[in-house]
């Protein structure tokens, strides 16, 4: 049994270290394919780093590819990400970087990257941040942000208070809990009892549920930051990274 099958594999990882150049395998004959098999397996033996050169080359293409695409994704619907009503507007409204995030009020991780979104808030005065519910998890989740909603829509004012009672708060979110933190936050939560049934309320969560779907955003929370796709809590530092990167191509501006 032969090191490497098809040929094509080995070639190619030749090729991207300068290796040996791709022929097709068609233009050789089985005499031929088998000296170059023994060429290349010979060469991968006494060089086995190129295979983990050829790896990591592979890796940078796919990774350049990947952030092209989510340019590209970024780009079409920039106007409903970045600019949409129906997302809740943070910080600086005519910051710099604007900073989304997706999340589910049943989240855990959320409820930990929650900390890292007040810091930032705190601490960079030209950030915009724009909080859209994207509610996965649970039937709970879909309760919890309806009411977020109906919330934003009686005083988006209140609702940074609200967003942190109830994503802060212990155990699972739902419809009662979500109106305990608006109650608590100053709402009238008779008002949201009512306009949980708005039209207003299915376009916001059906608007925010197709944008992820469009940016493959599978997990909570998920981030759009400049021309990135952040998806899982990376923390402070890797956020405070994509935001110096959005704002002046760098790490730290």
């Amino acid at each position: 049994m032969r090191f490497f099958r098809p040929l094509a594999p080995a070639l190619f990882a030749l090729s991207l270290c300068g290796g040996l150049p791709v022929a097709s395998a068609q233009s050789f004959n089985d005499a031929q394919r088998s000296d170059i098999e023994a060429i290349v397996r010979n060469y991968l033996v006494t060089h086995p780093e190129v295979l983990e050169e050829a790896m990591n080359e592979l890796s940078k293409r796919q990774a350049a590819a990947e952030q092209a695409k989510h340019e590209a994704t970024i780009a079409q619907n920039a106007d409903a990400i970045f600019n949409s009503p129906r997302g809740v507007v943070l910080g600086n409204k005519d910051g710099d970087v604007t900073f989304v995030e997706f999340f589910d009020y049943n989240c855990g991780y959320c409820k930990r990257a929650m900390t890292d979104m007040l810091d930032l808030l705190k601490t960079d005065p030209k950030l915009k941040v724009v909080l859209k519910e994207f509610p996965v998890l649970s039937e709970g989740s879909v309760e919890a942000a309806k009411v977020a909603i109906a919330a934003r829509m009686q005083d988006p004012k209140k609702y940074l208070d609200f967003h942190t009672r109830l994503l802060g708060g212990r155990g699972p979110a739902d419809k009662a809990r979500a109106l305990q933190a608006a109650k608590d936050s100053g709402y009238d939560t008779a008002r949201i009892e009512k306009d949980l049934s708005s039209p207003e309320i299915k376009a916001t969560i059906e608007e925010n549920l197709k944008l992820a779907e469009e940016m493959g955003l599978n997990g909570t929370p998920s981030y759009v930051i400049g021309k990135q796709i952040v998806v899982g809590a990376v923390g402070l530092d890797g956020l405070k990274e994509k935001i110096g990167m959005a704002r002046c191509g760098k790490a730290t501006c």
